[in-house]
């Protein structure tokens, strides 16, 4: 493939640029260190460049960004394009998807975006390249998917899953983005990577903030005056060792060349699984990592890390009355007050699902539901949708003859999904004024025969929390000073809420549903309707919640409703962004 110019434009030029730099570049470094790759990466590139400049077009229309919404200007760009809930635009066709990457942008962003794009398509066609291999190494044997995870513990299905998410997130034109990466790196240590390594760094007491997370995984042997503390080890060895060589030498930190943990990536990449170890649970780390993934680079606030293990057991005490509801709870966690923003060292200890789950339960991230089935080449919430048809008697089960057709059983799958999610969510925040994000990253929803049966959430860095709610309750909360999930007001708390549960979550399932079994779209987001009317007509029965819920209510059912804006929040540098969008649930 070539990236060659497309217009005398200097604009166009200097933007292309990015793109032809990334791919020489990665051919220039496969060819070093992974020469096996470079044809399938040639090969995969063009899909991975289409893929990018979409999601591209996509977000354009949906945050109004060069007049894309103008189905006029739209049509110059793309073809095949569908309209679906909360102003999405799909489009299933790029006509000039290298130009595309090259022209667009410079109108909404310029330079570094284009590089952060090019970024992304480079990695994009390197995880597509290594993907054959961990297809081929999965059963052939299975009708499905959730049959090949089957076999395999909670926390392990979880990764299973994720490895099928090769796009990444379901969104976001930089979903695959690793500035800072080398090829290298990400043969190491992203998704596609078998394992990845944890190391430790021995920290003095007066530069260290929090838990003692070394002890809590058992590397007790600290150093006297020291605390241990873990640390990716892609961190280690290009942060840590190069960026803080004087505190290094004044042995303020020391690296520990012993103790090693080895784990697998996860989809957050910065969060590793980690590998069992005799007599403690299972348990994920999610550690600094100072590259820029989708539009963040991936380090962690000192808040996050005194924060974590309180709002976990705030949150134990509140959904005690949701046992359908499952938390991966933040045991610990620790920083170092080193570096302007002390974010280079910080870890946090989160509990995973093993032996939690019950007799044929499967667990499934939410970031994977929209992904490709190595078996049957669906995504994998439709193998689960038929999996439900089956199990409901929507099939008749001895000769396999649909009693309901696919739309129906769709339905009725998003319907009980939709009373599995949305219940215990709006609860929590008309009683206690706390809206969790719960996107489809932060989700692990867990099926038995393709059921909807429970939900897990996780990391809890970025929930918003409306205080004047959670006092009326009855509760309290001390936060790290700065915190920002402290809301400003109710409606910061349920923009949190409406923008991650129904549009970047069921609004997901949606349009995938639409294109596997024909669901219809406006009859699913009545039914959803029906379950956010229901669940406040509860809520406004109890005289002390009831003004907060007709609120709540009245602001998650308007004809407009705030959508995240992820690339306008890319542009801008930080805090959440938002742009009105139509509300199908008015």
């Amino acid at each position: 493939m070539t990236t060659g110019p497309m217009t005398k434009s200097p604009t166009t030029a200097v933007t292309q640029t990015a793109l032809d730099t990334a791919v020489a570049s990665a051919r220039a470094q496969l060819a070093d260190v992974a020469p096996d790759l470079r044809a399938g990466f040639d090969d995969a590139l063009p899909l991975a460049v289409h893929t990018v400049a979409r999601r591209l077009v996509g977000a354009a229309c949906r945050e109004d960004l060069a007049g894309l919404r103008d189905p006029a200007r739209l049509a110059l760009i793309a073809s095949h394009v569908d309209r679906h809930a909360f102003d999405r635009t799909e489009t299933r066709q790029v006509r000039d998807p290298v130009r595309t990457l090259a022209e667009l942008p410079e109108r909404i962003g310029g330079q570094d975006l284009a590089r952060e794009l090019a970024d992304a398509a480079v990695n994009l066609a390197l995880a597509y390249a290594r993907r054959p291999a961990f297809t081929a190494a999965t059963s052939t044997g299975a009708r499905d998917s959730l049959e090949l995870a089957a076999g395999l513990s909670a926390d392990d299905q979880t990764v299973f899953f994720e490895r099928l998410s090769t796009e990444g997130h379901n969104l976001h034109p930089c979903g695959r983005t690793r500035l800072g990466w080398s090829i290298a790196d990400a043969l190491a240590h992203d998704l596609e990577a078998a394992s990845t390594e944890v190391g430790f760094v021995a920290i003095r007491r007066d530069l260290h903030l929090g838990d003692d997370v070394g002890e809590l995984l058992g590397v007790a042997d600290a150093p006297r005056g020291y605390a241990v503390q873990p640390v990716h080890a892609w961190q280690r060895d290009r942060v840590v060792r190069q960026r803080y060589a004087d505190l290094l030498a004044a042995r303020a930190l020391v690296p520990l060349d012993g103790p090693v943990l080895t784990g697998s990536p996860t989809a957050a990449l910065r969060t590793v699984l980690l590998d069992p170890l005799p007599g403690t649970p299972r348990r994920y780390l999610k550690l600094s990592l100072d590259i820029q993934v989708t539009s963040t680079r991936r380090t962690i606030s000192v808040a996050s890390t005194r924060n974590g293990p309180t709002l976990s057991a705030l949150l134990h005490r509140l959904l005690v009355g949701e046992p359908r509801l499952l938390l991966l709870s933040e045991e610990a966690g620790a920083a170092a007050r080193v570096g302007p923003r002390q974010r280079d060292l910080a870890a946090i200890v989160r509990r995973g699902l093993d032996g939690r789950l019950e007799h044929g339960e499967v667990a499934v991230p939410g970031g994977a539901l929209y992904a490709t089935s190595p078996v049957t080449g669906r995504t994998v919430v439709a193998e689960l949708v038929d999996r439900y048809a089956a199990t409901r008697r929507l099939i008749d089960p001895a000769g396999g003859r649909r009693l309901t057709d696919p739309a129906g059983a769709a339905a009725a799958f998003l319907a009980e999904y939709g009373r599995l999610l949305l219940p215990p969510l709006l609860r929590l925040a008309t009683r206690h004024g706390i809206a969790l994000e719960a996107h489809l990253q932060n989700c692990i929803p867990t099926f038995r025969d393709g059921v909807p049966h429970r939900i897990a959430l996780r990391d809890f860095a970025g929930l918003r929390l409306y205080q004047p709610r959670l006092a009326a309750s009855g509760h309290d909360i001390a936060l790290w000073p700065g915190s920002v999930i402290t809301a400003a007001d109710a409606d910061v708390m349920r923009a949190k809420l409406g923008y991650t549960a129904l549009q970047a979550h069921l609004g997901e399932l949606v349009v995938r549903l639409v294109a596997s079994h024909g669901l219809d779209e406006d009859a699913a987001w009545r039914s959803v309707r029906e379950i956010v009317d229901e669940t406040y007509d509860e809520l406004r029965r109890d005289p002390a919640v009831a003004e907060d819920a007709t609120d709540d209510h009245r602001f998650l059912t308007a004809p407009l409703v705030p959508h995240k804006a992820l690339v306008r929040m890319r542009l801008a540098g930080s805090g959440d962004l938002y742009v009105p969008v139509r509300n199908p649930l008015r």
